[in-house]
């Protein structure tokens, strides 16, 4: 992974979470250590996410609702919040694949309509998590696969341009080994990150994704 990428990879995810709780109208906070809401988060998503290695525990969790139910995610696997009545909900690994030629693949289709969000996120088991706000934010791109009747089998959210994030991967009924090289022919020009946990590493991988370093989400 180039020098500063899996920083410039967890402050990607940041803005995606930023913008998942600005749809939900909460207001959130970044600087050079994390980005971080002040009150809970939407359901899957953390209070807090941080942007370098080192941040002070006791910090950052001033800066949120650390109460029963808060979560952080701990972007370098560096912090222990044991102490703080947290324990490790996740472990997972940080994954990059570079611009390269596109895999023959068809790209994902663009959801741009509420109606469509709205089967996207039935689909994706999401719900009322994802809101039409998104659809208005020019970083992000909900996309979606289809069968033949129009029913969506599978997507993802790309968000961002360098890196552009890729999050939310889902395959109802199609392949997710399809999806993950449809997400590729998507972006092919663009340097693509993500994180997944252990269990969901291969598909990416088969991709032309590598891991690049772990990461941690904590839970009260």
């Amino acid at each position: 992974m180039p020098d500063g990428m899996r920083e410039a990879a967890a402050r990607n995810n940041a803005r995606w979470c930023e913008a998942v709780c600005a749809s939900h109208g909460l207001v959130g906070r970044s600087d050079a250590d994390a980005w971080s809401v002040p009150r809970r988060s939407p359901q899957w998503y953390p209070d807090a996410v941080t942007l370098r290695p080192g941040v002070d525990p006791e910090a950052l969790l001033a800066r949120i609702d650390a109460g029963a139910g808060a979560s952080v995610k701990d972007s370098f696997a560096d912090l222990d919040l044991t102490a703080y009545g947290f324990r490790v909900l996740l472990d997972a690994q940080w994954i990059h694949r570079p611009p390269a030629d596109p895999p023959p693949d068809p790209p994902l289709t663009p959801v741009s309509t509420g109606q469509q969000l709205a089967a996207w996120a039935s689909a994706h088991g999401g719900g009322e998590l994802f809101r039409p706000a998104l659809l208005t934010d020019p970083r992000i791109r909900v996309l979606a696969r289809h069968d033949e009747d129009g029913t969506v089998v599978g997507g993802a959210v790309l968000s961002g341009d360098d890196p552009c994030g890729v999050s939310n991967v889902f395959a109802h009924t199609a392949d997710l080994d399809e999806i993950w090289r449809a997400v590729v022919a998507t972006r092919p020009d663009v340097p693509l990150v993500g994180y997944e946990s252990t269990p969901d590493l291969p598909p990416p991988l088969r991709a032309g994704f590598v891991p690049t370093g772990p990461l941690r989400v904590w839970l009260r």
